[in-house]
């Protein structure tokens, strides 16, 4: 195992903020160049915001406007482009609100659905062959740390 150049800064909270910081940016910045381009849209891939949006509907079944943009802490008009690009894309369709006539709710297509499993997969597969090449002690290190890093990115 490679040791950190910061390590030993880690006994105090700030220290161990500063390396965490720097190693999940490290690690979300990597997953996110294995990205590859979109098939459609000039060969660009979905955006951050856009793929977490897509994300979310699938997530959550089926959100309206409103709720996909404060579930994704943006504004209203914001979002709104962002469900227009995917919808445009054929990734999220509209259907009509289930009790409020004047609302819609979002719901990923199964183009949608495919795209984000994909992605899935192959971010996945990235992380299977890094987990792969570190030791069993390591990887038992990674698996009691993984419920505690996702009680931080909720809080």
């Amino acid at each position: 195992m490679t040791t950190s150049p910061i390590r030993g800064r880690t006994a105090s909270a700030p220290g161990l903020a500063e390396e965490l910081r720097i190693s999940i940016a490290r690690l979300t910045r990597r997953l996110r160049n294995l990205r590859p381009p979109a098939a459609g849209d000039g060969g660009r891939p979905l955006s951050l915001t856009q793929f977490a949006a897509l994300a979310a509907i699938e997530r959550h079944g089926s959100m309206t406007p409103r709720e996909l943009a404060d579930h994704e802490k943006v504004q209203p008009p914001s979002m709104t482009r962002v469900i227009a690009h995917l919808e445009d894309r054929g990734l999220v369709a509209r259907s009509p609100h289930p009790t409020d006539g004047r609302q819609v709710v979002l719901h990923a297509t199964a183009a949608g659905s495919a795209l984000l499993a994909d992605e899935r997969r192959r971010k996945e597969a990235w992380l299977a062959k890094r987990l792969a090449e570190l030791t069993a002690e390591e990887r038992e290190i990674l698996r009691r740390a993984a419920p505690i890093i996702d009680r931080l990115s909720r809080s």
